[in-house]
């Protein structure tokens, strides 16, 4: 019997927001589009707004005729992804298999673990609790023996809950629920479903798949299928990205070394960038030289694990300069990193150098997330730039 946890992030946008706010605890907020633009829509809303009968995706001027005094947020998409990531990498430590089903919501396979964790409710509340404690982002677990039952399970008891469906009650628990709990019911098939006389999970667990294909084909029979408790038991999981690349080709065929090395270091401040994202550090830079004759020369080189974009680069440039040993003009130039590595947060009371240019280049990245990434530019220190 598997056990399958599913993670939701609640209201997670606003979650965010209130970390980066504080001062928005305990008020009603929407995240979306400006309340007075008819045809924008709501991305998230606190608890708080939902009292006021607001929901997702709702109109936002409908949103704002609701609740006028709410306070409306355009939201932050950056932080949002720094936030995701930074939840998928708590839950690594100790999820053996993990998919991330969308930015806020998490699927985790604990089958088998329970000589390590012990209870799986009483781990899924440990989690929980680290979550809100280390990220301030709060949650709703559900468990059970697939995809399907799990996530129905944390919608249940939202916000902050846990929600343990025992294999084999799985048809007891689903019965009385209305059947837009399934996934995949939206509000059209919930009135065809309704116009039919099924008002509830167990009203279409209590017809037959024969009915449910003949009225609604595959989807109909995948959904009789959910209400008797059936679903997935394994995680898609994913391959994790393998290379980041940048490459630019040139309008016009290139000479000269300090215009192809410039744009190399536009590169590498790019796929740096990317990386620490991703919260990864490399191990080996390659670079790509094309001449305007078409023939492409490679290179790459094996480096102590870093998210320098001035160590990598050095490294580049090392590289492109063994690569142009012709006297052919260059159409285009690429750098690509690979040999990935979780980045690992070093404290010390004391830090080094390589130490505080880590932090530094990690704060360059929260402000370019925020502000663009041509908010701030590195300058090619090398002689032959000047």
């Amino acid at each position: 019997m598997r056990t399958i946890l599913h993670l939701d992030l609640d209201s997670f946008f606003v979650s965010v927001e209130r970390v980066l706010n504080p001062s928005l605890n305990g008020k009603p907020v929407i995240v979306g589009a400006n309340p007075h633009d008819e045809r924008g829509v709501v991305a998230a809303c606190s608890y708080e707004a939902r009292e006021h009968g607001l929901h997702s995706a709702m109109p936002i001027s409908r949103a704002y005729e609701l609740c006028p005094n709410g306070i409306y947020l355009t939201g932050h998409s950056e932080e949002y992804s720094l936030f995701s990531r930074a939840v998928k990498r708590l839950l690594r430590r100790y999820a053996p298999q993990l998919e991330q089903a969308s930015v806020d919501e998490f699927y985790m396979d604990f089958t088998g673990t329970g000589k390590i964790y012990g209870s799986i409710f009483a781990f899924a509340k440990k989690l929980q609790e680290e979550l809100e404690r280390s990220l301030g982002l709060p949650s709703s677990i559900g468990i059970g023996a697939n995809k399907t039952i799990a996530k129905i399970a944390s919608e249940y008891a939202k916000p902050r809950g846990v929600t343990y469906v025992i294999p084999g009650m799985e048809a007891e628990f689903l019965a009385p629920l209305p059947v837009e709990v399934i996934p995949g019911v939206g509000k059209v098939m919930k009135g065809k479903l309704n116009g039919r006389g099924f008002k509830t999970v167990g009203d279409v667990a209590a017809a037959s798949a024969e009915y449910f294909s003949s009225a609604f084909g595959k989807l109909g029979l995948s959904l009789y299928e959910k209400a008797l408790g059936k679903g997935e038991e394994y995680l898609s999981v994913v391959a994790p990205q393998k290379s980041i690349s940048k490459e630019k080709t040139f309008l016009r065929d290139e000479a000269d070394i300090r215009k192809i090395a410039k744009t190399l270091l536009a590169l590498t401040g790019k796929v740096c960038q990317q990386l620490r994202n991703y919260g990864w550090t490399t191990s080996k830079v390659g670079i790509k030289l094309r001449y305007s004759d078409f023939l492409t020369v490679t290179r790459e080189k094996k480096i102590a694990p870093s998210d320098d974009d001035r160590f990598i680069y050095e490294t580049a440039l090392a590289l492109l300069r063994k690569a142009y040993s012709r006297r052919v003009s260059v159409r285009l130039v690429g750098i690509k990193l690979t040999g990935f590595a979780e980045y690992v947060e070093e404290l010390p009371m004391f830090p080094d150098v390589t130490q505080l240019r880590r932090r530094l280049f990690r704060a360059i990245s929260k402000i370019r997330n925020k502000y663009g990434y041509d908010a701030i530019e590195f300058a090619v220190l090398k002689e032959e730039d000047k």
